[in-house]
């Protein structure tokens, strides 16, 4: 398996998978730490999530999964959500808590 399609296992098998700095317990820098954070505050207790510093193929991998550059990297039942800075405003005005609480289709 190569790892773009372990990146879209990843997505695929969690309903929340966040690609981080470190871990949900431990994270490596703020911007994790925050997206951990507000994840929580949502009421998300449990959700994926994978250490990208661990693993320099998913770290560079996860960028070109998502055109994305920056990490951390929120998935939403299979959809990119965005970087800290847009959980963040999405957390602001509650458009994360609609995202993460609407029914599945």
């Amino acid at each position: 398996m190569d790892i773009q399609q372990h990146i879209q296992k990843l997505v695929d098998d969690n309903d929340v998978m966040l690609f981080m700095k470190g871990t949900p317990d431990f994270p490596q820098c703020g911007f994790s730490g925050r997206s951990v954070q507000i994840l929580q505050a949502c009421g998300v207790e449990t959700f994926g999530n994978a250490d990208v510093l661990m693993d320099n193929e998913l770290r560079d991998g996860i960028k070109v999964f998502s055109n994305w550059p920056t990490i951390p990297q929120l998935y939403v039942r299979g959809e990119f959500v965005g970087g800290s800075d847009i959980v963040l405003e999405m957390y602001q005005n509650g458009s994360l808590q609609e995202k993460l609480n609407a029914p599945e289709t």
